[in-house]
């Protein structure tokens, strides 16, 4: 199956004055088209860092990632957004919503971005599928957390990204409502085939995809599919046993 993102040796250190900060050491993996990942561990272990890398945000101290076929190192800046533009979709605890425009208005974005033609009808679809259609021309600020969370959602699968990146994507929601959410976004994912690497501290979000990487100190300490990526047994702890 196409390889979609490959992770290899990825390291990020920062720069204080004489001192250094190596928030990511040497962190490998590959993910195929539908793979759906988790990316767990304890705070300042290097999740979101490692998340705006395999995006193109920020760029490796040494390493490289390789997204949809694209070695982004190679790429300059305004090459990396376009590969974002044409590959990847984002969702962030905060909805980031645009609040002058309403929700069916925010979900046409990044079709209209794109140019497309049919960006309303596309996104009166997407509204359909996140239960939403009766909301359409409701802006953010009359929309609850759980609803604004779907309307991002929505947006985020428009362009029916080749890899959706997702950072805490409950991280502002009451459990029910995250419940909701996420079953929302793993049946838009399905439909899409789209990757999916989402950060989270949701244990039971994490047991949803199908593959778990889990960070300590900027390391892997822990990838429920070990074996595609070179790691020994021996380096590798039982889903769920680390304390998150």
């Amino acid at each position: 199956m196409e390889k979609v993102l490959t992770v290899t040796n990825l390291s990020k250190t920062y720069q204080s004055g004489s001192k250094s900060l190596t928030v990511l050491d040497q962190v490998s993996f590959t993910l195929k088209r539908g793979d759906t990942c988790a990316i767990v561990g304890p705070s300042g272990s290097g999740k979101t860092t490692l998340l705006g890398l395999c995006a193109g945000l920020d760029t490796p101290s040494t390493g490289s990632v390789t997204l949809c076929g694209n070695v982004l190192a190679e790429l300059s800046e305004d090459e990396r957004a376009r590969v974002r533009n044409e590959h990847v979709g984002f969702v962030f605890q905060s909805f980031r919503l645009i609040p002058t425009l309403t929700a069916l208005e925010n979900i046409m974005v990044p079709a209209e971005l794109r140019g497309k033609t049919d960006a309303r009808p596309l996104a009166e679809k997407l509204l359909l599928d996140v239960g939403l259609e009766e909301r359409s021309d409701h802006f953010p600020a009359q929309l609850s957390g759980g609803e604004q969370q779907r309307v991002a959602l929505a947006r985020a699968f428009i362009n029916r990204p080749d890899v959706l990146f997702a950072d805490e994507p409950t991280g502002n929601l009451d459990t029910e409502t995250g419940d909701h959410v996420i079953d929302v976004l793993f049946q838009l994912n399905k439909t899409a085939e789209t990757t999916l690497v989402l950060v989270t501290h949701d244990r039971d979000l994490s047991l949803r995809t199908n593959r778990i990487i889990r960070l300590k100190g900027g390391r892997i300490v822990e990838d429920s599919a070990a074996e595609n990526n070179g790691l020994s047994a021996s380096s590798v702890q039982p889903v769920g046993a680390a304390n998150e």
